[in-house]
């Protein structure tokens, strides 16, 4: 193996494709990142931990084409500290030399024959705007469960219909749903996935600074789901199990709502959660033309705030939790929220609305269950 890579290109695809490597691998060589050069000119990077596979795929000019395994937290590092000039990159015996200007490394390599085979892409189902993708991720993963107890609730519920995509994520507490439109393979396809969270955040940050990412996902009975933009790949095993019917929790009509300011009601929440204590509620107590925010009771530091709000329907005092009312308010892309209840009691559903006198916006929900509060 000989070749020539710029070493931008070179510590940008290392720094991608080692990002999941396992901290502690079952087996040493998967804490390797396995090097290919092929004779038309590419570098492929890749990484396996049985569960997620990365491959990042950059041109190099290959004098030999070879196969190397060498530890991938290493390369990484290297990489990212070589000077500005090219990488010339070949083996030596059992030994990986890299030089760029001055600089020279030597690398062990690892036996590359006890790799696992990387899995293979699944057939390509459609492609989807990546900005819409990443907005439609940071939405809905604020909802998963953190749990590994609770495998199931740490992955996002994707269904497709045709050219409608949603994705659903619940921690029992809060469910965040939102639905978008995407270019399918076929105008009837038609797939269920339940997708780690994870994995969607970091298809979300490191896959989209393409135009579009492709996603590949197999038949019903298929395991995996794939993703792929800008010489980069990525694939998942999914998440086993039968998601509870969440969609069902979303009321059928609501008999109050209220809308307010979306920017304002953030920083009003900051600053009155900030003498909630752990598991204390932020309280909001709406009536005709305001809304007033208070934390805090009895002898401990107490807050409270009034805001401008609008309501339709009866006077209505709840409770939430502070961190999870501010990551809905934070999902929502409007200027405005509107808040709609059936009960004090019941979860209130966050929707986006453009105009203070205008329609919510549904394509993103997010449903917050109440916290009971003394007296």
């Amino acid at each position: 193996m000989k070749l020539r890579v710029e070493r931008d290109v070179l510590a940008e695809a290392v720094a991608w494709t080692a990002r999941s490597l396992p901290v502690r691998p079952p087996v040493p060589v998967l804490a390797g990142v396995r090097l290919e050069a092929t004779s038309d000119g590419t570098l492929t990077l890749s990484t396996f931990d049985y569960d997620v596979s990365a491959r990042s795929t950059i041109p190099a000019a290959v004098e030999e084409s070879g196969v190397v395994l060498v530890s991938g937290r290493l390369l990484a590092d290297i990489a990212k500290a070589l000077p500005a000039k090219p990488v010339d990159l070949s083996l030596d015996g059992s030994k990986v030399v890299l030089r760029c200007g001055a600089s020279r490394f030597t690398l062990l390599t690892m036996p590359v024959e006890d790799y696992p085979a990387l899995p293979q892409m699944p057939e390509l189902s459609g492609t989807i705007d990546a900005d819409v993708l990443t907005e439609a991720v940071n939405q809905v993963t604020i909802a998963a469960s953190r749990d590994e107890t609770l495998p199931l609730l740490t992955g996002v519920r994707v269904e497709i219909e045709g050219e409608k995509l949603t994705l659903m994520a619940t921690d029992r507490y809060r469910l965040a749903m939102r639905e978008l439109s995407w270019h399918p393979s076929s105008p009837s396809f038609s797939a269920v996935a339940l997708v780690r969270a994870r994995t969607l955040s970091d298809v979300a940050k490191s896959l989209t600074s393409a135009g579009s990412v492709d996603v590949a996902l197999g038949n019903s009975s298929a395991s995996l789901i794939g993703f792929a933009a800008g010489g980069r790949q990525t694939t998942s095993l999914l998440v086993e199990g039968d998601y509870p019917p969440v969609r069902r929790l979303f009321p059928e009509e609501t008999t109050t709502h209220a809308v307010v300011a979306t920017g304002p009601l953030i920083e009003a929440a900051r600053r009155v959660a900030l003498v909630a204590e752990r598991n204390t509620p932020i309280r909001l107590s709406f009536s005709e033309g305001q809304v007033v925010l208070e934390a805090g009771q009895g002898e401990d530091a107490q807050a409270s705030e009034v805001l401008e709000a609008t309501l339709v329907g009866e006077d209505i005092v709840t409770a939430f939790n502070p961190s999870y009312l501010l990551d809905g308010l934070g999902a929502l892309t409007t200027d405005f929220v509107r808040m709609s209840f059936t009960h004090p009691s019941k979860p209130a559903v966050l929707t986006g609305q453009e105009s203070l006198e205008g329609e919510s916006t549904d394509d993103f929900r997010y449903l917050l269950m109440p916290i009971r509060f003394a007296g």
